[in-house]
């Protein structure tokens, strides 16, 4: 997104070959962006801040609320009518958290009955605005900032919690004026971003699943290579080690952000306590921590999660529903998730619900189990991780 609206070429290394990335890129064709990919070189021709071209029709995003929502941002600041449309399950999603920050920049936007997609978006004047972000989400802060490359003055978001902050980074580093104090993040409207060099580090979501299938399955060990531990986002691994199961990093390295090379290897896991300040540095771990909880001596009280209920679907309840099935125990009070340890879960019969997530934890909660489990519909894993069946199979020993 941010090369696609820089002035000049940029070229990404690593770029995550998955459904939402594609509709993303997608997306920024259908504005007249030139977009090559090439084994694991992208390159982007971006045409400045205000070079993207009317789309002549809906932007389809399918099931990416990060495209749709970041895309608004950059969207408000164009100067043609857009609309952003996506898949049935996206269009359950709620937009009224970026439609109202947006259109107190000034932005005439609305969404479906007033919270849901598609989202329209009509040309307008931007203006900075302080807000306070009611939920802490770096999607909708995500969505601020690059409205505020448009506005004519220091545009700033406030957060509850600290959510990750891998745009601002990126922002910042195509020549953005960004500035963090605290929980607070500043940015200032500019004229053009340069383009750049990218590396993509090894997601960290991505790689939970496997560092959990390591400490849970008894003798095994894993190494991931270059993997992200920006520290708003590294929560998973903060919560691997309260468990007992801290990961070794080696080879650190600078990018964009921190990378480093992360080890887990198995062991017995103990319940922990997690308070709702670390949500949003592991909301999209959450369901494979439902999982190691749910093989962890004692118990494990997940504090503040309702934001799981409005993800690709219901993930407390997805979870839920099928741990349950094998043997967990599970208790849901409000926002919060207590997990009582057994000692080995059993095979089942298992649902993905359609969400990638859910899916890949069902399949590490499957091995760990005694007994043979069945998930259906696999294919949802395409959007974030197509290739996650395929590197788990190659694991076997």
């Amino acid at each position: 997104m941010i090369g696609a609206v820089a002035k000049g070429q940029t070229v990404i290394r690593g770029l995550l070959d998955c459904d939402d990335c594609n509709f993303t890129i997608g997306a920024f064709r259908q504005m007249g962006i030139a977009i090559e990919k090439s084994g694991d070189i992208t390159t982007i021709d971006g045409k400045g801040l205000k070079g993207l071209a009317n789309p002549g029709s809906a932007i389809n995003v399918g099931s990416s609320g990060t495209s749709m929502r970041l895309l608004a941002g950059i969207l408000a600041g164009q100067d043609f009518e857009s609309v952003l449309e996506g898949s049935p399950g996206l269009s359950g999603r709620p937009m009224k958290r970026i439609v109202e920050p947006l259109s107190l920049m000034g932005a005439r936007i609305k969404a479906t009955g007033g919270d849901y997609p598609p989202i329209s978006i009509m040309p307008g004047k931007l203006k900075p605005i302080d807000y306070k972000l009611p939920v802490s989400s770096a999607q909708v802060k995500s969505a601020i900032l690059l409205a505020g490359l448009y506005a004519d003055g220091v545009t700033s978001v406030e957060e509850i919690f600290k959510s990750r902050d891998h745009t601002e980074r990126m922002l910042k580093y195509f020549g953005a004026l960004v500035r963090s104090d605290g929980r607070k993040i500043s940015i200032k409207g500019c004229s053009e971003l340069m383009p750049k060099s990218v590396m993509i580090p090894g997601d960290i979501s991505g790689a939970s699943f496997f560092l959990a299938g390591a400490v849970i399955l008894k003798g095994s060990a894993i190494k991931i290579k270059d993997v992200s531990i920006n520290p708003t986002r590294a929560g998973f691994l903060d919560v691997l080690e309260k468990m007992g199961a801290g990961c070794e990093l080696s080879g650190r390295k600078e990018l964009f952000e921190p990378a480093a090379d992360v080890k887990a290897a198995s062991c017995l896991t103990k319940g922990i306590a997690i308070g709702e300040e670390m949500i949003p540095s592991i909301i999209d771990e959450l369901p494979i921590i439902f999982v190691l909880a749910s093989v962890s001596k004692g118990r494990t009280i997940i504090k503040g999660t309702e934001e799981l209920r409005v993800k690709e679907t219901d993930r407390i309840k997805s979870m839920k529903e099928n741990l349950e099935k094998m043997g967990a125990h599970i208790e849901v009070n409000g926002p919060d998730i207590i997990i009582e340890g057994v000692t080995q879960l059993r095979g089942a019969s298992l649902k993905s619900f359609g969400d990638h997530r859910t899916c890949m934890a069902m399949a590490i909660a499957a091995l760990s189990a005694s007994g043979e489990s069945e998930i259906d519909d696999v294919d949802c894993v395409a959007k974030s991780f197509p290739g996650f069946f395929t590197v788990l199979k190659s694991l076997e020993p």
